[in-house]
């Protein structure tokens, strides 16, 4: 399999580039506009078909990349289908099967960050890769407090859902602050300090607490984004 992980250094944000092998079809999660740049100069380089580009959810912090990538690939755009989003190619339900060459990515579906938020688990791999947006972070989780969120909704996400999964699975979410770029369900619930809540009332607490400043381009990004990334 074919892996990159790629930043971008305004919103701290991890886009993650999947693809079966050099010259295959591939795929991005959470694709940035102005990296449009970088993401056409890597799929040149290896010879990459890409036919879907999808978001973990709507954004706040960045404006999207579906769109354009769309103009210039012709590719899928996918969001889960609780997104709001106008102009995208396909909504997928919750787990619902994308399918990438032998390659096979499921769709979860994890409200709490927001009322849209889906992650991404690839599977059939020697170990299996969870794509958590920003659901669950390493060492946190996403804030609650916009765009619908709901603490007690991604408790359940989180606890029900994601520490299911086997303690070895990677996870890639959607930012880092640290430099941080990735752990394990096993390490999250053990070191989360997030996740060392005994009852979805005391995480609440928590997370009503937090007092966090707005994402700086929240009122530019989300109106962009319910429309693919187009201004």
């Amino acid at each position: 399999m074919l892996f990159r992980q790629l930043f971008d250094e305004t919103s701290w944000t991890y886009t993650y580039l999947i693809a079966e092998h050099q010259g295959g079809q591939a795929l991005l999660i959470d694709p940035v506009l102005e990296k449009i740049d970088t993401y056409q100069e890597l799929i040149k380089e290896l010879d990459l078909d890409l036919i879907y580009a999808l978001d973990t959810h709507v954004h706040a912090d960045h404006i999207t990349a579906l769109g354009k990538l769309r103009e210039i690939y012709r590719c899928e755009t996918i969001h889960g289908e609780k997104s709001k989003a106008d102009g995208v190619s396909r909504s997928v339900k919750d787990n619902e099967k994308i399918q990438l060459g032998k390659l096979t990515l499921k769709t979860i579906y994890t409200p709490g960050h927001t009322d849209d938020s889906y992650c991404f688990l690839l599977e059939n791999q020697p170990t299996n890769m969870l794509f958590s947006g920003d659901t669950l972070l390493i060492g946190g989780t996403g804030r609650t407090d916009f765009q619908h969120g709901n603490s007690i909704q991604q408790y359940d996400s989180i606890f029900n859902k994601l520490l299911t999964l086997d303690s070895n699975t990677l996870l890639y979410p959607g930012h880092d602050y640290r430099g941080m770029t990735s752990s394990t369900i096993g390490e999250e619930k053990r070191c989360n300090p997030r996740l060392q809540v005994n009852s979805a009332e005391e995480y609440t607490a928590l997370m009503s607490n937090l007092k966090l400043d707005k994402p700086k381009q929240m009122n530019i990004a989300v109106p962009a984004n319910l429309k693919c990334g187009y201004l």
